[in-house]
């Protein structure tokens, strides 16, 4: 069994706590998670110290040693990213959960990842996360469209 604890550092309310153990239950079955809400401002102190990146992110997850983890959601930037991806912020936040164990887990982004948050969050979100378009929770998630070939032009157009 799972051990997950719950610290929310901010006063917006969050899915109930028995849908984030049965999820990491089976994705990293036998680790302790903690799993922490926190307010933007924090979010942000956070990224730049654990990543020295200067933004808001939404999620944030690292092991913190053998079985163990953290995974950091802010549900301030949940709540505005959540309509971009057709979820109410309960599935959006479970979203983002997920993300983070399946990075703890060691996978990175890319199709099989985001098949993978889909298939979890048709399992245990709430019925608006039936219909989760093919998208993925990374900002840059259309950065590799019209790559350039060898001669400069994107590749399929004729000019």
């Amino acid at each position: 069994m799972t051990g997950v604890s719950i610290r929310n550092l901010t006063r917006r309310p969050t899915a109930p706590r028995a849908v984030f153990t049965t999820v990491a239950d089976e994705v990293l079955s036998g680790w302790d998670i903690s799993l922490v809400f926190v307010d933007p401002a924090r979010a942000r102190a956070l990224n730049e110290q654990l990543r020295g990146k200067d933004y808001i992110p939404n999620v944030l997850s690292y092991a913190l040693g053998d079985k163990s983890c953290e995974i950091i959601i802010c549900p301030a930037e949940a709540a505005k990213q959540a309509p971009d991806f057709q979820l109410s912020t309960f599935n959006f936040q479970l979203l983002l959960f997920i993300h983070g164990l399946l990075h703890i887990k060691g996978r990175v982004h890319g199709a099989t990842m985001e098949r993978s948050e889909r298939k979890l969050l048709a399992k245990f979100g709430k019925s608006d996360a039936r219909s989760l378009p093919n998208g993925t929770t990374h900002s840059n998630r259309h950065r590799h469209r019209d790559v350039p070939s060898k001669n400069g032009r994107r590749r399929g157009t004729l000019r």
